[in-house]
C-alpha cells in the first residue's frame, strides 16, 4: 500500500481541542464536591437566615455547572473552531428568555385572578 493510502484525517487541521487527562477529571471531580459539600453544611448546620441560604446556593449551583461543562464536557472556545461555545451561549439565553417569561406570566396571572372570599366558598351551592 503506498502512503496516501494511509490517510489521516488530522492532517492539515489544526486540533487545539481540549485533550481529557485524569488529572482534568480529578481537579472537576474535587471541585464538584467542595461545591457540593459548602451548600450542604450551610444547610445543615443552619449557619445563615433561609433567604440568603437560598441565593448561595443557587450561586454554588451555578459555578458548579460551569465546572462541569469544563471539565467533565469539555467545552470552551477552542472546540470545533468556537461553534460548541456559541451554541451552549444561545441555548442559555434561550433558557433564561423561557423561564423569565414563565415566571413572568405566572405572576401575572396570579396577581391578575380574581380574589376568592373565602365566605363565598362556603355558601356556593
Amino acid at each position: 500500500m503506498s502512503a496516501a493510502a494511509h490517510h489521516d484525517p488530522h492532517d492539515g487541521h489544526d486540533d487545539v481541542g481540549y485533550h481529557a487527562t485524569v488529572q482534568g477529571y480529578a481537579i472537576g471531580f474535587v471541585l464538584s464536591v467542595i461545591l457540593t459539600a459548602i451548600p450542604f453544611w450551610l444547610v445543615m448546620a443552619k449557619v445563615l437566615p433561609a433567604e440568603a441560604t437560598k441565593f448561595i446556593i443557587l450561586g454554588f449551583a451555578a459555578v458548579q455547572v460551569v465546572v462541569h461543562m469544563i471539565y467533565f464536557l469539555h467545552l470552551n472556545a477552542k472546540v470545533e473552531g468556537g461553534w460548541s461555545m456559541l451554541a451552549t451561549i444561545f441555548t442559555i439565553i434561550v433558557v433564561v428568555i423561557m423561564l423569565a417569561g414563565s415566571i413572568w406570566v405566572m405572576y401575572h396571572m396570579n396577581t391578575n385572578m380574581m380574589p376568592m372570599d373565602p365566605h363565598a366558598v362556603r355558601n356556593m351551592p
